[in-house]
């Protein structure tokens, strides 16, 4: 059977390239290559930007409701097509059928349902000056670029195109050249639900890629989800042009977990925040502070449930809740930081190797893995490691287990686990993070801005606020009586 090939998606059709440059895609499950993408040369690009200024010229004429209306086809249609897209999503990044099935495609479209409810929504202020008044518009910014990570493809591209659309604007699309297939899908989807041609295009390709779009002189945002080094590199390009940049970059985030908090629910939250999609969530609490009163509990039912609850083999299977890592390559990273935990003094609890689970024994895997006896100057609990591997510390006194879990920086997201309402407000008033959650880990409902302090990040996505980022103010003076000139 042929391999397939996918081309860029440009003007609301596919668009061959002309350096015939592809890249290959794998199965991080299998270690199969199971299509091939063409890369986004000069030619891909232009048209692109061709494409983009005409799909503005229609897109930004319709009135909100009118938008709103198309976008909520497009909602149905993810909705729809839910178990398809799922799967697509399932043989890109190699985590679980369970996972995706009921979270990436659906966050993905309550997103776009989201800000579609709230396009019509947007409105200007007036206000008299003297006689005079003055009125204000929101108005889309233009052209705007998104450049996705691989760990959500296809949620991250609807939570980037939806305000983005939402207000008026074109769209321009980069996914990650690992897990390119869900924002093709998407844009076929756009364009069936009635978007017109040219407002939500799809660009293929690596890091030099995504530096055209943020170098673009007719691009006027970017907005990127993906490293703190590679977040830098973005905004520094974008500072040619003066362009609205949005980073939602890495994290290193503590979960603080006090005596009197509800320790199988700190548990559940702990193994949520490190192994749900096998440890490739930025936000997840990889710092994990135990009050020492309740720290053996809290470890050795740690230990019990990672090593008997924990399913890892072919993602597909519905009864896998653990898959493969996104590549070899970050397989082999994720093993050199558990070698380094372990040479630097921490005990592992549980995990530290690769696994080869017999329905998928060429996966990229690595075990859970719980490290304890840590100390915060330890590399694998200052860095993120982006796979599954958790860090236990232990704590006795509340001002120094806050002083400590801000010492770093980064500032994505951070987690508070007590029954004391009064300590639980105050502990989290204090944690220098842009996504902090009492009693829960990890939830990031379309209502909610999600954005790092910090070096985690520029901006907000999701939440009322977001809207406001995809659009600009022009303010207009009426004069309603002679103008006085001294000329």
């Amino acid at each position: 059977m042929t391999t397939p090939v996918y081309q860029n998606f440009i003007n609301g059709h596919f668009l061959k390239n002309q350096s015939g440059e592809t890249f290959a895609v794998k199965n991080p499950a299998t270690d199969d290559v199971i299509y091939y993408v063409e890369v986004a040369d000069a030619f891909i690009q232009n048209a692109a930007i061709q494409s983009a200024k005409q799909g503005f010229a229609a897109w930004s004429t319709m009135s909100p409701i009118e938008r709103s209306r198309i976008l909520l086809k497009a909602v149905a249609l993810l909705r729809e097509r839910n178990d398809l897209l799922a799967k697509i999503e399932v043989l890109d990044t190699g985590k679980p059928w369970q996972e995706a099935e009921c979270v990436d495609v659906q966050t993905g479209a309550d997103v776009i349902e989201y800000f579609a409810g709230l396009a019509p929504a947007q409105v200007g202020q007036q206000q008299m000056v003297g006689e005079d008044f003055y009125y204000t518009r929101k108005e889309p910014l233009g052209i705007c670029a998104g450049i996705g990570a691989w760990n959500y493809p296809l949620q991250i591209a609807c939570w980037k195109s939806g305000p983005a659309l939402a207000a008026g604007n074109a769209f321009i699309f980069k996914p990650s050249e690992e897990t390119p297939l869900g924002a093709i899908k998407l844009a076929e989807i756009f364009i069936e639900a009635g978007v017109p041609a040219g407002v939500f295009n799809v660009v293929q390709g690596a890091a030099e890629v995504g530096q055209w779009l943020t170098q673009s002189a007719d691009i006027e945002k970017v907005s990127f989800t993906g490293e703190v080094g590679t977040g830098k590199k973005v905004v520094a390009s974008a500072a040619g042009s003066l362009k609205d940049v949005t980073m939602e970059l890495g994290g290193k985030s503590p979960l603080l977990v006090f005596d009197d908090a509800d320790i199988s629910q700190a548990v559940s939250a702990a193994m949520l925040g490190n192994f749900y999609t096998q440890g490739e969530i930025c936000t997840n609490c990889t710092r994990i502070y135990v009050h020492k009163n309740v720290y053996q509990q809290f470890i050795d039912e740690l230990k019990t449930r990672t090593e008997e609850n924990i399913i890892a083999g072919d993602p597909l299977d519905p009864n896998v809740n653990f898959g493969a890592l996104i590549s070899k390559k970050h397989q082999q990273l994720v093993m050199s930081y558990i070698d380094k935990g372990i040479s630097e003094g921490a005990a592992l609890l549980t995990g530290g190797k690769t696994l080869s689970p017999a329905s998928a024994p060429n996966g990229y895997f690595v075990a859970p893995t719980v490290f304890i006896d840590c100390t915060d100057d330890m590399t694998i609990v200052k860095e993120e490691i982006f796979g599954p591997v958790m860090s236990v510390l232990t704590f006795d006194d509340e001002d120094d287990v806050i002083h400590r879990a801000n010492d770093t920086h980064l500032g994505l997201a951070a987690g508070v686990f007590t029954k004391d309402i009064k300590r639980a407000h105050r502990v989290i008033h204090q944690l220098q993070a842009g996504i902090c959650w009492i009693n829960s880990y990890g939830n990031s409902p379309a209502e909610m801005p999600v954005g790092g302090y910090k070096q985690s990040g520029i901006g907000r996505e999701n939440g009322i606020e977001t809207l406001d980022h995809y659009t600009q103010t022009k303010s207009i003076y009426v004069g309603m009586t002679n103008i006085e000139s001294p000329f």
